[in-house]
């Protein structure tokens, strides 16, 4: 767990201005936009596809509902019930989508404040 403050800048975008900490993660989910989406792959080397897409709408979606970050059991799940896979299959394609991780990336991407402790993903 983090102890010391986070450091702010500002981040300026074709859609506005957002603030993300240090790690690049935004610190207003609410001012989030597609083009932030797009920075963050862009600096990840990911080619956003519907796929991806898919993922993070759920994510977004899910916060919009819950006020909070959708744990990855959930996005599993959406890959099982939605595309019939099986967990492990779920899992490497969410691996595939994102290799270094849902928090690091997926979550990021979808306009996530940085989790203070996380264990998944």
């Amino acid at each position: 767990m983090r102890t010391l403050p986070d450091k702010i800048s500002e981040l300026a975008l074709a859609s506005g201005t957002v603030n993300v900490d240090e790690a690049g993660y935004i610190t207003n989910p609410d001012l989030w936009t597609r083009d932030f989406a797009e920075h963050i792959a862009l600096g990840e080397e990911i080619v956003l596809t519907p796929d991806h897409w898919e993922i993070i709408d759920f994510v977004r979606d899910s916060y919009a509902e819950h006020r909070v970050a959708v744990d990855v059991r959930h996005v599993l799940k959406l890959a099982q019930n939605g595309l019939g896979m099986s967990k492990p299959e779920a899992k490497l394609r969410m691996l595939a989508l994102f290799p270094y991780g849902y928090v690091k990336q997926a979550v990021k991407m979808a306009g996530m404040k940085q989790p203070r402790a996380w264990s998944t993903g």
